[in-house]
Parts: C-alpha cells; sequence; structure tokens
C-alpha cells in the first residue's frame, strides 16, 4: 500500500506511473475481497479448549494450557490473546503461531498468583488470517470462569514424608536427630526373647511367677494448633508475597504433616478479636476445613490482641497442645509488650514462636558503603538484625521455643521444628 502511494505521487509528474499505481490498486482490492471471503466462508475455522486447573496454588506456577485446532483449508496465522485475571496486570499477553490445515497445537504458560482470592479468566480471542494476510477474522473463544486461588497446596507432596527412621529424619535440607521417645502404656504381656528388659514388670513378674513385661506404643493424636497473626506486623511483604500470606502457605503444608504423624491439626486467626477457628481434629475432612479457612483469612491492619488470645485460649483449649504462633516482632519492645500473656500460655501449652528474618537489612549491611549515609544505614540494620537475635534468647529464657527464618524458608523450617519437638517428646 506504501508502495502503491508512492506510484500515485510519482504518477503525478510521470503519467505512465499513474496508470500503474491504478492498476496495482484495483489488484490489492481484489485480493483483500478473496482474503474476506476465504475467511468468512468457513464458519467454523478454528476451536479452541482452554484447560485451566480447579483452583489456584498461591505463591506456585500454575500451569495453564490451550489446544486450538484449525478447520480452514490453509495454513492459519493465528494471534492469540488470552483475558487474564486482572490480579497479574498483563496486557500484552499474546501468542503468535502459524497451524496447518485440519492440524491441531497445544500451548502452555504458567501464572503465579500472589494473592488469594477469585480469579476471573475471560474468553481467548483467537486473530485468524490467511497466508496472504490481508484481511482479520476474530474468533471470541473459550468460556469465562471464576477460579479461587487457595493457599499453595502443590508444595505439600514435597514436604509429605511417609516414614521416619528412628535414628534420624530428614526434613528438607536440615536432618533432626531424636534424642528421646514418648511411649503410652499399652499392656503388660509374657516376656519373650528379644523384648526390652528395661521394661520388665516386677510386681506381676511375682504375682505370676514368671517374666512379664509392660508394653508401650508411641503416643499420637497430640493436639496441634497453627495460630496466625493476621495484624498489621504481618503485612510486610518479601518477593511479592505478604508475610501473612507465608504463613498461611506454612500452615497448610505442615497441617497435612502433622495429619501424616497422626496428630491433631486445628488452626485458628486473631488480630482484635480470635477468627477462622478449626478445633484440632484428625477426621478425613480436615485438611479442607483448614484450606477453606485459610482461603478467606484477610487482614484488618489492627494491632494484634494477645491478651484475647490468652483468654480464649485458657477458656478453650484445656488439654496440653503444642501452639504454633506466626507473627512478627521487629524490636525487643514490641516482644516486652506481648511476653507476659506468651508466658502465661507456656504454663499450659509448649508455644512455639514463628517469626521473620528481615532479609532486606541483610541487604544493608552486605552493600557497599560509599558515603556516610550508607554507613548510617548499614549500622541501624545491624542493630536491628541484633534485636532479632535478643528476642531468640529472651524466648528461650522463658521456656518459649522459637524459629527466626527467612520468609522463604519459613516452611521447612517450621516442619523441622515441629517434628524435632515432637521426637524429643517435648508435647
Amino acid at each position: 500500500m506504501g508502495g502503491i502511494a508512492l506510484l500515485f505521487v510519482v504518477g503525478f509528474f510521470i503519467p505512465v506511473f499513474f496508470n500503474i499505481s491504478k492498476v496495482l490498486l484495483f489488484m490489492l482490492c481484489v485480493l483483500v475481497l478473496i482474503d474476506v471471503f476465504i475467511l468468512y466462508n468457513t464458519k467454523k475455522g478454528i476451536t479452541l479448549n482452554r484447560f485451566l486447573p480447579e483452583r489456584l496454588s498461591n505463591g506456585d506456577a500454575n500451569k495453564i494450557s490451550i489446544g486450538i485446532q484449525n478447520y480452514y483449508k490453509f495454513p492459519a496465522h493465528l494471534s492469540i490473546i488470552e483475558e487474564i485475571p486482572f490480579q497479574f496486570q498483563k496486557r500484552d499477553f499474546i501468542f503468535k503461531v502459524i497451524i496447518a490445515t485440519n492440524d491441531e497445537k497445544m500451548m502452555h504458560y504458567d501464572l503465579t498468583p500472589t494473592e488469594r482470592g477469585v480469579y476471573l479468566f475471560g474468553n481467548v480471542n483467537v486473530y485468524a488470517s490467511s497466508p496472504l494476510q490481508l484481511a482479520t477474522k476474530k474468533h471470541v473463544l473459550g468460556t469465562p470462569k471464576e477460579i479461587k486461588c487457595y493457599p499453595s497446596f502443590l508444595k505439600l507432596r514435597s514436604f509429605d514424608f511417609k516414614a521416619f527412621t528412628n535414628d534420624s529424619i530428614s526434613y528438607g535440607t536440615k536432618k533432626i536427630r531424636r534424642i528421646g521417645h514418648s511411649l503410652e502404656f499399652e499392656q503388660i504381656k509374657e516376656y519373650v526373647s528379644g523384648d526390652d528388659i528395661r521394661s520388665l514388670n516386677w510386681k506381676a513378674t511375682a504375682k505370676r511367677n514368671q517374666l512379664m513385661i509392660n508394653q508401650y506404643v508411641e503416643e499420637k493424636s497430640q493436639p496441634v494448633y497453627a495460630i496466625i497473626d493476621k495484624g498489621r506486623a504481618m503485612q510486610m511483604h518479601f518477593n511479592n508475597l505478604s508475610l501473612l500470606d507465608y504463613a498461611i502457605n506454612a500452615t497448610l503444608a505442615i497441617s497435612n504433616v502433622i495429619l501424616k504423624k497422626q496428630d491433631k491439626a486445628g488452626m485458628l486467626s486473631f488480630s482484635k478479636k480470635l477468627e477462622d477457628w478449626v478445633v484440632a481434629e484428625k477426621r478425613n475432612s480436615q485438611m479442607s476445613l483448614i484450606s477453606e479457612a485459610l482461603h478467606n483469612l484477610k487482614t484488618d491492619f489492627s494491632e494484634s490482641d494477645f491478651s484475647t488470645l490468652y483468654a480464649v485460649i485458657k477458656r478453650k483449649i484445656t488439654h496440653r497442645s503444642l501452639l504454633i504462633l506466626f507473627t512478627n516482632f521487629e524490636t525487643m519492645d514490641g516482644l516486652n509488650r506481648q511476653i507476659s500473656y506468651l508466658r502465661a500460655l507456656a504454663k499450659n501449652h509448649l508455644v512455639l514462636i514463628v517469626f521473620f528474618e528481615n532479609t532486606e537489612l541483610k541487604t544493608l549491611t552486605t552493600s557497599n558503603k560509599d558515603d556516610i549515609l550508607s554507613v548510617y544505614d548499614s549500622i541501624i540494620a545491624e542493630k536491628f538484625m541484633y534485636e532479632k537475635k535478643s528476642i531468640v534468647r529472651e524466648l528461650k529464657k522463658y521456656g518459649i521455643q522459637s524459629v527466626l527464618t527467612k520468609p522463604e524458608n519459613l516452611t521447612g523450617d517450621t516442619i523441622n521444628k515441629y517434628l524435632e519437638l515432637k521426637s524429643r517428646g517435648l508435647f
């Protein structure tokens, strides 16, 4: 078209080019009409199937597949524009492919959500052209579909161990040594060769006039509650995920491990009040209940009330349990405001505080110090990092377990700590 326009200009000075440009323009119009005819003559030129997961896993790469088939009688040049949910903010998401006649092609792409909620997938717009590529036909295919985004469930298998040996158990990258075991009495039976003579029951032996031994089984079904602080302290973001979402993903993973270890898994959340309470049980539907509760968990950006947490737990959780509290203390002052309530909880339960390293502070301490301001920033960052370690020592002084971890290592480190506490028979 640019060439024809140029010939029209030249034809103003040289008449022969004017006639040539008219012929070429006529030929172009004819080709466009032919292209439109062959595109629109076939009613069902393109078909498409989009394969979406039933639910999305937060913070993980979720695979989406599109199968497209060409029924045109010529190789189709396709531009495929997927109406991705607005949460991903992708405005230029387009595939360009060429598909032969009666051929089918599969395309795959990954989406990584960073927040829980409902995601709406719209239509798939396919712009088809013939080899002439002078006209384009738009096909609006696919069906809009809403999909819920749940806490990270795709990583559950990576944390799912079937059994652990008595000598050591490995979880993630950390090995844990069993330093003891907790036993529950089952029955008194006659001694047979190979039984542990340390379990001999001398009173029963004297009565029966033969060796009798106590038989034990490992204690199971201990209540374990994951408690999520959803106050404003948990809204800090690392790698596009908030600390709250890291805690939610870790809660889902550790609940699965708890149930695999035959313990009772439960959860609750709190800020100004306690919400999303799931009683610790070992039933088959427990993971579904926890997943639904975590899916709807949102913050109200308020200051967390630890006094309410203590009062409700004291009233409702009467059996000694492991309480895994996901929260964040940045300073000793922040801990000192709540330490009395944590100490009160630790009198009746085993309390494990899980809080986060600020990885941005470490970046400040290792960066180049080019001016006096960067030196000041580094010193302040080191002060805050030291306070985090001081919090661990302060909690240990009162017999409160703790895990100080990077956000990305939260799930593995928390599961390691749970298995360590269980192997030591502390709850």
